[in-house]
């Protein structure tokens, strides 16, 4: 009987330490590997010289069904004058790749000065879904090269007579602050598909905050919306937060809001959000989280009436680091509606500690069915969530996705 090698999809050497600074030094990764079988490639927490970066290229433009491009943290330690030179030669190689549905280039030191480079691949790559920009130090200056770069790719789109394929955008830790606002609000009332839209802490203020409220309200597909760490309001003045509530009513398909951090308060601003959230709008609603923005008892009564009438769909709400008392009848109430449906109440750390431990528990039970199992050669039958998941990874491997 003949045995056949089965072929690797993917290529990680994520988190190896590594330093390839020469062709040589990458070649032994690549060399055993078919470029036209690859579906994931995997490279963080390595670190990759022009030369290196250019024989990586080299082999990522031989690729053919390519999903995920996973460069994030590749740059450590690189000359500012090597960073757009390996840049270049990898996003110029992914710029045709219509397979490809996610690129990653996170925790890597672009600054304003490095993302001309990606500008080719975020324009005329209209195929990716998801682009994950985190932690690049860009500046106002650089995201507006980014949000700009992203608004002529709808435009091609569009003139094409096509859909964006645009679903997710995560860019946060970036200092984008108020200059770059109005070009990413433009970018995402071009992308109408977003799905999924996190920028926390970058210092956006009132006025950009209320400029992308403008902009994301063109987008009813939004389920996922993380601005946490950024201004909404400024001296008293709620204009982000009312661009904000007239803006909630968009997004059906509402799922998770996280403003955290973002100098709210009992004074208005936050009843303002949760009287527009009660009014059935977002009936999807499921995690709300509005930590550390000063609330008090005017808040935690509303919130105590609303979470069993307008914000029924309602299981995770964090509430920690706010003005609350520690035997605040709103919270139990809120707390107990919560608990009565399956859901939870983070009100202090010790919350969140509890849900850790519990979450250990269960991976402790899983691990231990799973060895029971395989001592009896059974095996592990999964759960529904992990069998969903697995379902829906097959789906995307399915998936053909045109340019």
């Amino acid at each position: 009987m003949s045995s056949s090698k089965s072929t690797p999809t993917n290529l990680t050497l994520h988190g190896k330490g590594l330093k390839l600074d020469t062709r040589a030094d990458i070649e032994p990764y690549l060399k055993d590997v078919d470029p036209a079988a690859i579906e994931e490639i995997h490279l963080g927490g390595n670190t990759l010289g022009v030369d290196a970066s250019q024989a990586l290229a080299e082999f990522l433009a031989k690729t053919q069904v390519l999903k995920v491009a996973d460069f994030a943290d590749i740059f450590t330690g690189r000359l500012i004058s090597e960073i757009p030179l390996a840049l270049t030669a990898i996003c110029d190689a992914l710029k045709d790749k219509t397979s490809l549905v996610e690129i990653n280039l996170s925790d890597n030191a672009f600054g304003g000065r490095s993302v001309e480079p990606m500008v080719p691949f975020l324009t005329h790559n209209r195929s990716f879904r998801i682009l994950k920009l985190n932690n690049n130090g860009l500046g106002p200056a650089g995201g507006e090269v980014i949000a700009n770069a992203l608004a002529e790719s709808a435009r091609l789109s569009k003139a094409e007579g096509k859909k964006s394929n645009l679903k997710t955008v995560i860019c946060g830790r970036n200092r984008l602050e108020n200059g770059s606002a109005p070009a990413w609000a433009e970018a995402f009332a071009l992308h109408e598909t977003l799905e999924e839209v996190r920028m926390p802490q970058n210092g956006i203020r009132m006025e950009g905050i209320t400029a992308l409220a403008h902009g994301l309200k063109k987008c009813p597909e939004l389920a996922h919306i993380d601005l946490q760490d950024n201004t909404f309001t400024t001296d008293g003045e709620v204009t982000g937060v009312g661009a904000w509530t007239e803006a909630l009513p968009s997004w059906p398909h509402l799922h998770t809001l996280n403003l955290s951090d973002c100098v709210l308060s009992s004074e208005g601003e936050v009843p303002l959000l949760i009287s527009a959230l009660s009014t059935g709008s977002n009936p999807k609603l499921h995690t709300l989280q509005l930590q550390n923005n000063n609330l008090e008892e005017q808040t935690f009564s509303l919130l105590a009436k609303e979470i069993s009438a307008g914000l029924q769909s309602v299981m995770h709400l964090e509430l920690q680091w706010n003005e609350q008392e520690e035997d605040d009848e709103h919270l139990e109430t809120i707390a107990l509606s919560l608990k009565q449906r399956g859901g939870k109440l983070f009100a202090t750390d010790d919350d969140e500690d509890e849900e850790e431990e519990e979450a250990e528990e269960e991976a402790k039970e899983e691990e231990e069915e799973a060895r029971e199992a395989a001592e009896k050669g059974e095996e592990k039958k999964p759960k529904v969530e992990d069998k969903a998941a697995d379902d829906l990874a097959d789906l995307l491997s399915k998936v053909g996705i045109s340019s």
